[in-house]
């Protein structure tokens, strides 16, 4: 017996009066934080062609989210180095919160300035 052309299109059909409507779900994007947001930015301000390229192959939301988690460890990073290099402990932490928070605040602004 030869299956119906719904059956060879596979996936799910609801009815809706007369006709069938395919069940359909748009796909989950990655998500994207602030870094993967700049390259977006970037792209369009400056690669326009690679913006489009990315898009059009459907792969612009892969690569801002592995920017994003790149650059996310990168800025980690250097804040951990900088600390370290300020003397920015966790003895200070529990002796003196307030003045950790002040210093590690002032290290995370002046990572963002550098990355």
């Amino acid at each position: 017996m030869e299956k119906s052309f719904f059956e060879r299109m596979g996936g799910t059909y609801r009815q809706e009066g007369d006709y069938l409507i395919p069940n359909l779900s748009a796909p989950e994007l990655p998500a994207i934080g602030v870094w993967g947001q700049r390259r977006k930015r970037y792209l369009k301000e400056h690669r326009q062609a690679l913006c489009a390229a990315l898009l059009l192959s459907g792969r612009l939301n892969d690569h801002l989210s592995e920017i994003d988690i790149q650059a996310k460890d990168i800025f980690f990073q250097l804040v951990e180095q900088m600390a370290e290099q300020e003397c920015i402990t966790k003895q200070l932490k529990a002796e003196n919160q307030i003045e950790w928070v002040r210093r590690m605040n002032n290290v995370k602004s002046r990572a963002e300035e550098m990355t």
